[in-house]
């Protein structure tokens, strides 16, 4: 329904409920249950603030330049894992990539407790 320039997406589920997907949180939340509801917080100054994420972006088109519609500024490491939200840590992905190697981040972590230390397995 929506991306930003960050990768954040705003997905309907088969239930009508609507989501927000955050790569660099490794997050998924609900933020409406269905689409009248969406203009609730699509409406509130604060929920448009942190989508359109407008600081870390002017930093990474400085940093990187801009991306075309296919792409995505990103954090190399993702903010739940100690990546910093700073010119450094900024890369640029496909938002398909993105969204895949985020979401096997997450699962492989999500039942990891805070301050654990973690080991990840890459495959092919």
């Amino acid at each position: 329904m929506a991306t930003n320039a960050f990768g954040n997406l705003i997905v309907r589920a088969i239930d009508g409920a609507y989501w927000r997907i955050c790569p660099e949180e490794l997050s998924c939340e609900v933020v409406a249950c269905d689409a009248a509801a969406l203009d609730v917080p699509w409406a509130n100054e604060d929920f448009q603030i942190d989508w359109q994420m407008m600081q870390l972006v002017n930093a990474a088109q400085v940093a990187l330049g801009p991306v075309d519609e296919q792409r995505c500024y990103c954090l190399k490491q993702p903010a739940v894992l100690g990546g910093k939200y700073d010119a450094a840590n900024f890369g640029t992905i496909t938002r398909r990539e993105l969204i895949a190697f985020t979401g096997d981040v997450a699962e492989q972590i999500k039942d990891v407790p805070d301050g654990a230390s973690i080991k990840f397995k890459w495959t092919k």
